[in-house]
């Protein structure tokens, strides 16, 4: 009796196993290649939220050159800053197999922070002095 409930789970969960391993490989990563992949896998998502707000930014500034101008040097700036930064942080594990995770985590972070603003920029409200970007139409 034991046996076929032993095979019927077996069968059940290797239908599901692949989708749930998938999902979770992130979750459970207990090796170093992967927990690195899946940093690399998240600063992507996060990059393209970033980008997806800076061209909402640019959009905005469309009818304003100068301050267009202003935003791709900030932008250029703060790209440098971010990876120089996490340059930095991770030096203490130079050369190591965690130092790509390390470095990738670092930008993550930094680059959440850069989100979170650029939600601030896009959210402003009419008369808001402290805010370069025009409010939504």
């Amino acid at each position: 009796m034991r046996v076929p409930a032993l095979i019927l789970f077996a069968v059940l969960g290797s239908v599901s196993a692949p989708s749930l391993a998938h999902a979770d490989a992130c979750a459970d990563a207990s090796d170093q290649a992967t927990m690195n992949a899946c940093a690399d896998k998240a600063l992507k998502a996060s990059d393209a939220e970033l980008n997806t707000l800076y061209k909402q930014i640019q959009g905005r500034l469309k009818d304003d050159a100068d301050k267009t101008k202003l935003l791709v040097a900030a932008q250029r700036a703060w790209i440098a800053f971010r990876d120089a930064e996490c340059d930095f942080d991770s030096s203490g594990v130079s050369g190591g197999s965690v130092q790509p995770m390390i470095v990738l985590q670092c930008r993550d972070d930094l680059t959440r922070k850069r989100i979170e603003d650029f939600k601030t920029d896009l959210s402003c409200e009419e008369g808001d002095l402290s805010c370069a970007v025009p409010p939504a139409n």
